[in-house]
């Protein structure tokens, strides 16, 4: 709302119909930009044994479009602050929309691959101009919570992109599920544009070169913002490397399940659901530090689990190490933007060029730790990760670590 006295934008506040309408219309654009993303992930068995490849080549389907997406990430919140934020992420994730459709009828797996890497370019316009927009158009005091909201957006999508994903891709080839994803996502993505409201706090303006570099480099120069983009790429890149291979994983002895059956262990994803929007209020209460400290632990737990052969601790395992990452993620990305000193949309951007960098590359080196010593090789790697990002965070000295 605005002031008594006609003074600068304050923000939507929570219950008034656009606080409401921008957090539902965020929701789904992460549902539109995540459930393309990685719905292939799910598919990477049929995929792999389709094509007779190995694991590491089908999880390039993954790692080439989050390569393109942390490519993509810094242009985009350039384009935001000129374009605006909602206008630039209506571009992208219809462009993406447009892309994964190539992608899905390419006949060659080198063609298919392409479209997948400027599909994940095109997606990087979300996460690179969402929490921006949120910090611009919310009022401060709930920030945390409305980036948190948009973190449960994220889970959503990728879970609906991978379910809907495997038992279509199971009948009908998994060309066709990726195409089933992509027709969710024109249509979540269309209520995105309809529903967000006019930006009131957005002030366009456009960036030189030496400006671009000056607010890259001011960024950089933080050693707070260092530490909590190390979060991102550490976090994430164990995450999705665990996700990539638990599917192979439960595919042989001594489970020996069915990929439709194996397609199921997705649900854990709606435990990021819930804790992504609780991390924000308890990051409120507390402060940021404890609270990403907390969760990394409960990643770590989790993924130790896995190597328990027993199915429902497997399971168990899965939604614990959902909720902490997502949690962890949740804390770390909304202080990304809060605590940004040359430029609020390319320090988010700065964060997620990590956040998905670490997704390419542990992605993709998860199935070689898998190929040479199975699943605790993977498992290991995700752990000595996440170990790391834990000792990262515990350095933290700053200010803003309580708040």
């Amino acid at each position: 709302m605005d002031t008594a006295a006609g003074g600068p934008w304050a923000g939507h506040v929570p219950g008034t119909p656009g606080y409401r309408r921008l957090l539902l219309g965020l929701f789904l654009a992460g549902v539109a930009t995540f459930a393309q993303l990685y719905s292939p992930q799910g598919l990477l068995p049929l995929i792999s044994g389709d094509l007779g490849i190995p694991a590491s080549d089908a999880a390039l389907m993954i790692s080439l479009a989050t390569l393109g997406l942390a490519l993509g990430v810094i242009p985009w919140s350039y384009a935001g602050d000129r374009l605006g934020r909602k206008r630039a992420m209506g571009w992208a994730i219809l462009a993406a929309c447009l892309f994964s459709l190539a992608a899905a009828v390419m006949p060659g797996f080198g063609g298919v691959l392409a479209f997948r890497l400027l599909e994940g370019f095109a997606l990087g316009g979300v996460p690179a101009l969402a929490l921006a927009y949120l910090n611009e158009e919310v009022n401060a005091a709930s920030s945390a919570l409305a980036a948190g909201t948009y973190i449960s957006g994220t889970t959503i999508g990728g879970l609906a992109g991978r379910l809907l994903a495997v038992p279509v891709g199971e009948l009908l080839g998994w060309r066709a599920g990726l195409l089933a994803v992509t027709v969710i996502a024109v249509a979540c993505a269309t209520a995105f544009l309809l529903l967000v409201p006019a930006a009131r706090g957005f002030i366009p303006h456009r960036t030189s070169l030496p400006g671009a570099v000056r607010s890259l480099a001011g960024n950089l120069r933080s050693p707070l913002l260092l530490l909590v983009y190390a979060q991102g790429f550490l976090l994430m890149g164990g995450f999705v490397a665990m996700y990539n291979f638990l599917g192979f994983h439960l595919a042989e002895a001594p489970f020996n399940l069915p990929l439709s059956v194996v397609s199921l262990v997705f649900v854990a994803y709606l435990a990021g659901t819930w804790t992504s929007p609780l991390a924000g209020r308890l990051a409120g209460r507390f402060g940021r530090k404890p609270v990403l400290l907390a969760c990394i632990a409960i990643m770590i737990a989790g993924v130790l689990l896995t190597l328990v052969p027993v199915l429902p601790v497997v399971l168990l395992a899965a939604i614990v190490f959902t909720g902490g990452f997502f949690a962890a993620h949740a804390v770390a990305s909304g202080w990304a933007g809060a605590a940004a000193v040359a430029g609020r949309a390319q320090s988010a951007s700065l964060y997620n060029f990590g956040y998905y960098a670490g997704s390419s590359l542990f992605g993709w080196l998860g199935g070689v730790f898998l190929a040479g010593a199975g699943w605790p090789g993977t498992v290991l790697m995700t752990v000595a990760l996440a170990l790391l990002a834990l000792g990262l965070a515990w350095c933290i000295r700053s200010p803003h670590a309580g708040t």
